[in-house]
Order: C-alpha cells, then structure tokens, then sequence
C-alpha cells in the first residue's frame, strides 16, 4: 500500500510530504520512500496563521477560513506529490497544530486544522487525518506522537538509545531494553524563529547556518531565569507547544531583568537554552546513541554545542536509521495512515502516556466505497529505505 504522509510542525513554514510504498509480511514491515518535499506555505497564508495563534486572540470565523486555506494548500501538494509517483492508496494528514490544550500536566484537548475533506477530493483516496485525539482520550498527551516509529526504529540497537527531533518544539524518545520513555522537551525553534520574525532580521524566518546567533553572545542571567521554569522539572510523560513558549514568554522574561537585549543575543541565548535542557535530559537518561531530525538538525551552532555538552554519546542524523531527518515526520504519519487502514494501533503507550494502545484518526473516504484492507494483528519491526 501507498501511504501519503503530510503535515506542517510547531514551526508553522510549509508543508512536509512524502510517499512511502509499504509492504508486510509476517509483523514486519518494509516501507520505501519514493518521494519527499517540503513547500512553503504561502506567505499571506502563514502570516495570517501566526497571527492567530496563541496567545492573540482571533475569531471562529478566522479559524473556519483558515481550515478551508490550509486544507486546500495541503490538498495541492498531496495532489501533485501523488501524481509525481504515479498514485497513492490513502493518505494521512497531520495538519496544522492551533491549539493543544494541556492543564494540571495533563493534556486535555488538541486542535489541527487543514479540511481533509479538500485532500480527498483532490487525490481521490481515503485520508486519515486528526490523529493526536484518540491517544488524549485514552489518558495520553496525544504526543510526542513519533515515539511509535522511533521505538519500530531503534528496538533492536543494544544499549540505550534516543531519538531526537528538533523542530518549533524539541522531543525525544528513550528506548532501552524493554523500556520506552517520550516527551516534548522544550523549545527547540519556536522561540528563536518568534524573535526572528518579529524583529525582521532574515526573510527566511528562522536562524539558516546559525548566521544571527553566531553574532551574539548568551546572556547568563536571562539563560537562568529562562531554565527556572517550571516545566523543565515536571516528570514525563508530558507535552507542551506555542501556548506556554511564545514571543510574549520571552518579553516577560526580559521585562522581569528590567533592561534592554539586543536582537542577536536573545537568539543565541535562546539557542543556548535548546542546548542546555536537550543535554541535560540525554545524560540523565544515558543515552549513548542519539539520532537527531527536525529542523534544529542544520543549525551547526545548536547541533556542535549539544555534541560537545553530551561528549560520551553518539549523535548522528536520524538518516543512519533509514528516516531522512528531513522527512522523517512525514513518515510517521504515512506510517500512522497505514496502520489505521490496517487496524494497528500506532501509539507507544509509555511514550504518550496512554493507558493502553489505540487506533489513531477518522478516516474520510476517497472518490469510491470506502474499503479496508485485511487487518495486521502487530508489527514487531519496520524497516525503511529509499528509492
């Protein structure tokens, strides 16, 4: 089966996509990538996405056109992605994450917006889309969500092993031995791109090549207020996102020190601080193997201070596991796609804090009857290469 996999992260900048053709035999699954692209939102679109997330206010109306605008751009490049491998069986959209509810530590609610009503019309297949929900339901976060592709991925390396992503939010999945733990760290480039933008220093909206934070220096005593908070010291499992780390959430913390920052040490501190809370948790865990992916992968400033903080782990690119680090979200969620057709339930329980597995998504159907495929009882395995 051919699975599209679409989604667009905490960073808010385009939208990933990829196709993976999956075959099964015996629990074990092999998947082959044959196309992986990333397209940028276009700007008005995202510009009036930024300004209706948290923490502004916005309006029920804003958010019904911006789900009929996302769906329809999400519906273009799964149409032309699909037509470029010559057709897909299903596919499974993330969307874009507005809102994720969490209260008391516990995640309550989450919101991804993007009709997926516009991608079944446009490629003709079933999509599965809403995916997070179900895992909330079951007592889960409803993230970090890729635990369940990172378990598949490092299973069989001794030791223990992580896998990191770094995208608006950084997440990480500990496996070692039969133990698996996940959660969303903090802010990987959520915080640095706000700043970014807001100031205008790079039309490209976030850090390329660590250009801007290589100018500045850290500044000690907001590192120390920003590391103070609370949710750095909560237990996993939990999840955060763009309602707790935000540009006010930065202005507050330089308020509180009662002068002025320039631009370009906010952006190296703030870097600084996905360093220090990424390495701190890596050797807590002891992780000696870490595979990275996410955007924070091709900052050399955040990858060569982590690499120097953790000294006696192994960090590499997520690509040694066979997942692009580029595309390896997009393939987790053409992963999900394929397990919900398959009555597999793709969550990691110990990685999102679910009592106990489900199956992920609703499923809106194609162009013809909806028909399912024979169910897979488990996958004990997921192999994965590209074409």
């Amino acid at each position: 089966m051919r699975v599209l996999g679409l989604l667009s992260g905490t960073s808010h900048d385009g939208i990933d996509v990829t196709v993976v053709d999956f075959h099964e035999q015996d629990g074990v699954l092999s998947g082959t990538v044959l196309h992986s692209d990333s397209v940028p939102y276009d700007e008005r679109l995202r510009a009036r996405l930024i300004a209706a997330l948290p923490p502004a206010a916005t309006t029920l109306a804003e958010v019904a056109e911006l789900d009929t605008l996302i769906g329809q751009a999400f519906a273009d490049v799964a149409r032309d992605a699909a037509a470029s491998v010559g057709g897909v069986d299903a596919v499974c959209t993330h969307g874009q994450t507005v809102y994720h509810w969490v209260e008391g530590g516990h995640a309550r609610g989450t919101l991804q917006i993007g009709q997926p009503a516009w991608i079944a019309e446009a490629v003709g297949v079933p999509v599965v889309s809403d995916v997070r929900i179900r895992d909330i339901t079951a007592g889960g976060h409803g993230a970090p969500l890729v635990s369940f592709l990172d378990e598949l991925l490092l299973r069989d390396r001794a030791g223990v092993t992580g896998a990191l992503n770094l995208g608006g939010i950084a997440n990480i999945t500990v496996v070692g031995g039969d133990r698996i733990s996940a959660y969303d760290v903090g802010p990987a480039n959520a915080l640095v791109d706000a700043v970014i933008t807001t100031y205008g220093m790079d039309p490209l909206g976030y850090d390329e090549d660590a250009r801007i934070a290589r100018a500045g220096k850290v500044d000690d005593e907001l590192l120390t207020a920003l590391l103070a908070d609370p949710y750095y010291a909560q237990p996993a499992p939990k999840s955060t996102g763009k309602e707790h780390f935000h540009l006010a959430y930065v202005r507050r913390h330089v308020d509180g020190l009662g002068r002025d920052i320039p631009a370009v040490d906010l952006v190296r501190t703030l870097t600084e601080l996905t360093v220090r809370t990424v390495a701190q948790d890596v050797r807590a865990a002891g992780i000696g193997f870490l595979a990275v992916s996410g955007g924070g992968c091709h900052n050399p400033l955040m990858m060569d201070g982590l690499r120097a903080a953790v000294p006696d782990t192994e960090v590499v690119l997520a690509d040694e596991l066979g997942a692009s680090a580029d595309a390896k979200e997009a393939i987790l969620f053409a992963l999900i796609g394929w397990c919900t057709m398959h009555g597999v339930a793709a969550v990691a329980p110990a990685g999102t804090g679910a009592r106990e597995p489900r199956i992920l998504g609703t499923i809106t159907p194609g162009a013809g009857p909806l028909r399912m495929p024979e169910p897979v009882a488990e996958l004990r395995r997921l192999v994965l290469t590209t074409r």
